[in-house]
């Protein structure tokens, strides 16, 4: 009996060493785990209240002249569209454009246009209208550093 006691002794002494390590490393987790959460909330809620507002359409409208532009396999699309510039445009410009009063240059805007198009298949141009209108303002919203708030077809044929 005295060897069977000596033996639950051992056992539960091991028990107890391995029942130490588990709630230690509980213990650890549980600390990483709130020192992540309170990191989180101190510090990303700063990055908000920085964020520039949305931009908003302004009243300055550039149409840009209609150009025919020469697609894959001899089709071509004749294309017009407008920029709308954003309400930030109107303020720094003095509601006229660059230079106190002068309009907007659109050429930019159309060098785009004929390198966004040149070669595209007309399926593309038919079929994805309005991907290939998105991904066109894109690249003018960022070449006209933010001023242009969107664009907006006035002519859009294909042949």
């Amino acid at each position: 009996m005295a060897k069977k006691k000596k033996a639950d002794v051992e056992d539960d002494e091991s028990a107890g060493g391995g029942g130490k390590k588990k709630l230690l490393i509980i213990a650890l987790v549980a600390v990483l785990a709130i020192g992540g959460g309170a990191y989180f909330f101190l510090f990303s809620g700063s990055g908000e209240a920085e964020a520039e507002p949305a931009p908003e359409a302004g009243a300055v409208v550039l149409p840009i002249d209609s150009v025919a532009i020469n697609l894959a396999g001899g089709s071509y699309l004749k294309l017009g569209f407008a920029l709308q510039f954003s309400l930030a445009y109107d303020e720094h410009a003095g509601g006229g454009g660059h230079g106190g009063g002068a309009t907007p240059d659109g050429s930019k805007a159309t060098d785009i246009a004929i390198a966004h198009f040149s070669g595209a298949a007309l399926a593309d141009v038919q079929n994805n209208r309005e991907a290939m209108k998105a991904a066109l303002q894109e690249k003018i919203v960022e070449a006209y550093h933010g001023d242009v708030y969107e664009i907006n077809y006035t002519e859009y044929v294909t042949q």
